[in-house]
């Protein structure tokens, strides 16, 4: 059997620029005592101690990543890099992890303490070829979509460049993402792993984040975001997941992007994030294989994409937008895109999809087109504006 290594890391507390404590005054806003108390307990399980004990094994980076089959050129880059907001104040050492301090405010931000850094139950609307149709018929009426998918495949991996905005978002209950989905399985038994940037009130700002999803019981109640829940294990020291990341693109102006990249490890079946590319392409962490039922042998659908949620408040549809919110028919410098979509297969290869499969809610709303060139490789442009005079 394997040695298991063990090594004890200072995890780094952060808040974002400042560390300060929120202290509270005069009448509580909590209903009762006891909700408080219930809050506390929460707060005690996110905010780990400082010093912390984390069995890693001992060669934990894929052997494939000093292979030659994996090309991460991309020398035809029309995007400027992007940084998080907290490296200004330093970085965490060698042996440690940033993870974001979560405090009162983010947990009744929630609808239920039950519910904090979780999505709502969803169907994920996979598109078939040659179809305007999705394969399930009972997505939730409040999520809308503008995304490209492959179909019934055997997958071990995805990678593409995400061109990053700063969208309005509405309501707080609301966000507005772009992203890549890699599943198995279907409804309850949804396995997925998801990462992208996202805008959600529920952070408290409307700033640009990084995060990452899971869940292996289609958002019923297994899996989280970022950090919120066992599950991901972060090795990297330099990036905070979930927090915010800066610049973001401009209207006809400077555009920014990061590389995102899943792949399974064939030998540990772990599933593993990188952040960049190139020589700044950096290993997060990974996806133990133990949290997964379909997802431990391959996927079998990969998603790349637009959501948001319309809360239709006041009758009408939401104002959040998707993307840059504009249209796709813009093109480049107006509206948001995916390029370089690639899958990963089963010699651990990166392949092109020749013909992605779209789907959108409402093209009224929020639509999606779909290329393929030399440079850009797959891609697509995708979101809209919500409501507007074709959008009620």
């Amino acid at each position: 059997m394997m040695d298991v290594k063990w090594f004890y890391c200072l995890v780094a507390v952060l808040h974002l620029i400042t560390a300060a404590q929120i202290c509270y005054a005069g009448e509580s806003r909590f209903p009762g005592s006891m909700k408080k108390i219930e809050v506390l307990k929460h707060l005690n399980r996110l905010n780990k101690r400082p010093v912390k004990s984390i069995k890693m094994r001992p060669n934990y980076h894929p052997s494939w990543v000093k292979d030659d089959n994996f090309n991460t050129d991309t020398s035809s880059s029309s995007e400027e890099e992007i940084t998080q907001l907290w490296h200004s104040n330093g970085k965490c050492p060698e042996g440690t992890i940033p993870i974001l301090r979560t405090n009162e405010e983010d947990v009744l931000r929630a609808d239920s303490i039950n519910s904090y850094g979780k999505k709502k139950k969803s169907s994920f609307p996979v598109a078939r070829p040659s179809s305007i149709n999705p394969e399930v018929s009972n997505v939730s009426k409040d999520h809308e979509y503008a995304t490209a998918n492959t179909y019934k495949g055997i997958y071990y991996g995805a990678k593409a460049r995400f061109n990053i905005w700063n969208p309005y978002v509405q309501e707080h209950n609301e966000f507005s993402l772009s992203q890549v989905w890699i599943q198995s399985g279907s409804d309850s038994d949804l396995n997925t792993i998801e990462a992208g940037w996202q805008v959600a009130p529920q952070y408290g700002d409307t700033k640009t984040r990084l995060f990452i999803y899971w869940t292996r019981d289609g958002y019923q109640t297994t899996g989280c975001y970022n950090l919120k829940c066992s599950g991901f294990v972060q090795t990297n020291n330099e990036i905070a997941i979930g927090a915010s990341i800066s610049p973001t693109s401009r209207f006809n102006s400077s555009q920014y992007g990061i590389t995102i990249l899943i792949w399974k490890d064939r030998k540990e079946a772990d599933w593993w994030l990188q952040i960049g590319d190139g020589l700044d392409a950096k290993i997060i962490g990974y996806w133990p294989a133990s949290l997964f039922s379909y997802l431990r042998e391959s996927a079998s659908v990969v998603a790349w994409g637009g959501e948001v949620i319309n809360q239709r408040s006041g009758g009408q549809h939401t104002t959040t937008q998707m993307g840059s919110g504009y249209f796709p028919q813009e093109g480049f410098g107006k509206a948001s895109f995916i390029r370089n979509i690639q899958t990963v297969d089963e010699t651990n290869t990166l392949t092109t999809p020749q013909d992605l499969n779209t789907y959108t809610s409402q093209k009224s709303c929020y639509d999606i087109v779909k290329g393929l060139t030399d440079n850009w490789g797959s891609y697509i442009f995708f979101g809209g504006p919500g409501r507007n005079k074709n959008c009620p």
